[in-house]
């Protein structure tokens, strides 16, 4: 019988206490984390510091030493057809099929689940209609994530796990990739969790991140106040008598606007740096190694 655990109404994931342990290493040691059901929640972490080992446990495919998780309500260490049919994951590597249409693959995977949506719809919602005849092998690395995409949201998931989802991607490829996913999270109220080490990426487009180090969660916000980030200093650098200056305020407009009156308008090679995410996130991991 699937283990249910009491968790709150707007929460998709909720965790307590999660340890995983191999040998005398703890990958994951006493891990809190809440996910609210309809928001994308960025997971960021270095190599090794238990992000995939919470993924996978979350995902059902990895057990667990100790703790409390709820997955849906359910605890996906006792998952039913049920419930992986409400769940969708878009691996970061995928392999096998290549000989298959983007139609005979997207029209077969549609028969494992007992509600799946319209093949032919979630073809054109992931923008391949004109590949539709294509075979997997000859689609190009962004097209070939946008098949993966299709099948992942094949079976109407209540929470998609993302991983890495566009490691290799050109920039292009990349900014497109985004607008699918936004599309996801906004008009169908998907719940998603999304790995990444493109902090661009997930400060696009998370409605929060959490970083993990050392197996523990240290750090959870919006993007833009992630650790106190907008309140942080900001440095205002300009050029004056032919030499670089600089100073570190927690006002910089008012900075700006006297730099404007005593240089009479433009101010020469003005500039305002504010933290950004790479900035906050790097002192977090750097604060916890």
């Amino acid at each position: 019988m699937t283990a249910l655990l009491t968790s709150p109404r707007s929460a998709a994931v909720r965790v307590r206490g999660l340890t995983k342990v191999y040998g005398d290493t703890a990958a994951v040691d006493g891990l809190d984390l809440d996910i609210e059901t309809g928001e994308v929640f960025a997971l960021l972490g270095p190599n090794g510091a238990g992000k995939t080992t919470t993924v996978e446990i979350l995902e059902g495919y990895r057990a667990r030493n100790a703790g409390e998780v709820s997955v849906l309500g359910t605890d996906p260490a006792h998952p039913t057809a049920a419930w992986r049919a409400h769940i969708g994951i878009v691996l970061q590597s995928t392999s096998g099929s290549d000989e298959l249409t983007v139609a005979e693959l997207v029209h077969n995977f549609a028969g494992y689940y007992p509600d799946p949506r319209d093949p032919d719809e979630v073809i054109a919602a992931v923008g391949l209609e004109d590949k539709r005849r294509t075979r997997s092998r000859h689609l190009s690395g962004g097209q070939r994530r946008r098949l993966d995409v299709a099948l992942g949201i094949l079976g109407r998931p209540r929470l998609l796990f993302l991983d890495e989802p566009t490691t290799g991607f050109d920039p292009e490829a990349r900014r497109e990739f985004w607008q699918l996913i936004d599309g996801l999270a906004d008009h169908d109220g998907t719940t998603i969790l999304l790995t990444t080490h493109y902090l661009d990426e997930a400060e696009y487009l998370a409605d929060r991140v959490g970083v993990i180090a050392r197996g523990r969660i240290v750090a959870v916000d919006t993007p833009a106040q992630l650790d106190g980030r907008e309140r942080q200093s900001a440095t205002v650098r300009w050029l004056e008598g032919g030499e670089p200056r600089s100073l570190i305020t927690s006002e910089p407009t008012r900075v700006v606007g006297e730099l404007a009156a005593r240089f009479d308008g433009e101010v020469p090679a003005l500039q305002v740096h504010r933290p950004t995410l790479e900035d906050v996130y790097l002192r977090l991991i750097g604060d916890h190694r």
